[in-house]
């Protein structure tokens, strides 16, 4: 049996952060935040980083209302995954990332990490609370 590894991404205008899982996928850890740079810059750096850490399934984080509702940052979101997805030749999952933000602002409050360097944590550590709870569900 081979083992491969989920991808999870915070999507953003700016920034994306990226969690990955283990190998038996049971445990999210959160790996980088990736400042954005244009399309196909953003597109080669995902394919490069799945094709390195022998990723099987992206996971993208759905920025619903706080009602479930749909916003406009879901179609764009989509747009960016569909795209991925087809880059990459790799199946995308969406998952409700509502709270995932402030809960990754908690963490890094609570471990007292300065305010001034939470701004380069938060997504990666909300892309780690996403594919978490993702992994959860799975169970």
């Amino acid at each position: 049996m081979q083992y491969k590894r989920i991808m999870c991404l915070d999507y953003g205008d700016v920034r994306i952060g990226i969690a990955f899982s283990d190998l038996l996928q049971t445990i999210a850890s959160p790996y980088d935040t990736y400042t954005r740079v244009n399309l196909e810059a953003d597109l080669t750096y995902f394919q490069d980083l799945a094709k390195k850490q022998d990723v099987e399934l992206i996971v993208i984080g759905l920025p619903l209302n706080m009602d479930g509702t749909s916003g406009n940052r879901i179609e764009v979101t989509k747009n960016f995954g569909t795209i991925l997805s087809n880059r990459l030749n790799l199946p995308v999952v969406y998952v409700d990332e509502r709270l995932s933000s402030v809960e990754a602002e908690d963490i890094l409050a609570e471990a007292k990490v300065p305010a001034i360097k939470r701004k380069g944590l938060i997504d990666k550590i909300a892309a780690g609370i996403i594919l978490q709870n993702y992994l959860n569900s799975r169970k």
